[in-house]
C-alpha cells in the first residue's frame, strides 16, 4: 500500500517516502500523458481539426465581428444553433476575383447571458463583413459604436503559429543549456522530462476540450505554455539544488534518504509557493472576463501539473538506470518494515 506522508515529531516536518511510492508516482503521470496523447491523436485525425490542438482565429487567419445587443436588465436568451442557420443562408457580395467565402464552418459564440453575439468567420472583405453586420440585424437592436471586427490575414496567422512553436523550441533549448551548466546533464534531462510532460497534459486536455465544446486554442495559449515552462522548470531546480545540497551535508546518508529529505523539506515551500500562484488565477477565472478565462484555466493546470513534476515525478527517476541508488532502497525498505 501507499505510504501517506507522514509527521516527523523532532523537526515537525512532513517527511515524504517518495522512493518507495515512485511506482504509484510514475503510473499517474503514465495514464495522464496516455490520455493526453490519445486527445491529441484523435484531434489530429479529426477532419474538422486536423491538427493536435483546435486553432483558433490567431493561426488559422480571418475576421472576428463582436456585436453587443441593447438590453435593459436581461436580455432574450439566443440559440448558436439559429444564428448558425441565418449565417448559412447569407449571399455574401462578390469581392472581385476572389472567391466567395463559405460561412458553413463559421463559429457563433454567445457571452454574458446572450448580451454579446461573437462571429467568427474566414476572411471577409469591407463589404461583406457589413453584409454580415446588416443580416445580423434580427437578432438585435444592437448598441451603436458597440461593433468591434478583428481581421487577421492567413500569412500572419500562419507566422504568429510559426513564431509560437519557434519560441518554445527556444525555451527548451535555453532550459537544457542552463541546468547542464550549473547542474549536469542528467539533471537537464530530468528537467526536460518533467517540461514535456507538463506542457503534453495541459495540451491533451485543450485537445480534449476541442473535440468536446470546439474551444480553440490562440496566441494567448502560446504565453500560457511558456509561462508554464518556466514556472515548471523553476520548481524542479529547487528541488534539484535541495538534493544536491543534501548530498553535500548528509554524506551519511544513502543516496534515497537525500532524495527523500530534499523532497520534504522543500514540499510545504512549494505547495505555499503553487498556493499563492493560483490564488489570481481564480481570480482571473471568475472576475477576469472572457477574454482571459482559458488563459487563466491553462495558467492553473500548469501550476498543479508543474508542481506534481517538480516533487514527485522528476526527483523518482533520478535512480532510473543507477544501481547505487537501488540498493540502498531495499535496505530501507526492509528497515523500516521491521521496525513497523
Amino acid at each position: 500500500m501507499a505510504d501517506f506522508p507522514r509527521l516527523n515529531s523532532s523537526k515537525r516536518q512532513l517527511k515524504i517516502h517518495l522512493y518507495r511510492n515512485r511506482k504509484l508516482v510514475w503510473t499517474i503521470s503514465f495514464f495522464a500523458l496516455v490520455l493526453s496523447l490519445i486527445g491529441l491523436f484523435v484531434s489530429m485525425i479529426n477532419p474538422s481539426i486536423n491538427a493536435p490542438l483546435r486553432p483558433g482565429l490567431d493561426f488559422t487567419g480571418g475576421t472576428q465581428i463582436q456585436l453587443e445587443r441593447i438590453c435593459e436588465n436581461s436580455c432574450s436568451s439566443l440559440d448558436t444553433s439559429d444564428v448558425s442557420e441565418v449565417l448559412r443562408n447569407i449571399d455574401l457580395p462578390n469581392d472581385g476575383e476572389k472567391v466567395t467565402p463559405k460561412l458553413s464552418q463559421s463559429k457563433v459564440q454567445l457571452l454574458d447571458d446572450s448580451k454579446s453575439l461573437v462571429l467568427r468567420l474566414p476572411f471577409l472583405s469591407a463589404s461583406q463583413g457589413q453584409k454580415i453586420i446588416s443580416s445580423m440585424q434580427i437578432f438585435g437592436p444592437f448598441q451603436p459604436g458597440g461593433q468591434a471586427v478583428d481581421t487577421i490575414g492567413p500569412s500572419l496567422g500562419k507566422q504568429l503559429l510559426k513564431s509560437s512553436i519557434i519560441s518554445l523550441c527556444a525555451a527548451f533549448i535555453g532550459i537544457a543549456l542552463y541546468i547542464s551548466i550549473r547542474y549536469d546533464r542528467r539533471f537537464a534531462l530530468l528537467a526536460l522530462i518533467a517540461l514535456s510532460h507538463d506542457i503534453i497534459i495541459v495540451c491533451g486536455i485543450f485537445s480534449w476540450l476541442g473535440l468536446f465544446i470546439g474551444l480553440e486554442v490562440d496566441s494567448l495559449f502560446a504565453v500560457a505554455l511558456l509561462t508554464i515552462a518556466g514556472y515548471s522548470v523553476n520548481d524542479t531546480v529547487v528541488v534539484f539544488d535541495r538534493i544536491r545540497e543534501r548530498s553535500r551535508e548528509d554524506s551519511n546518508l544513502s543516496s534515497v534518504e537525500q532524495i527523500d529529505s530534499a523532497v520534504s523539506s522543500t514540499l510545504t515551500r512549494t505547495l505555499y509557493t503553487s498556493g499563492t500562484t493560483l490564488l489570481p488565477l481564480i481570480a482571473l477565472i471568475f472576475f477576469g472576463g472572457p477574454s482571459l478565462y482559458w488563459f487563466a484555466i491553462a495558467l492553473a493546470l500548469g501550476v498543479v501539473v508543474g508542481s506534481w513534476s517538480s516533487i514527485a515525478l522528476a526527483p523518482s527517476l533520478l535512480g532510473l538506470g543507477n544501481e547505487s541508488l537501488m540498493q540502498p532502497l531495499n535496505d530501507i525498505q526492509d528497515e523500516q518494515f521491521q521496525d513497523e
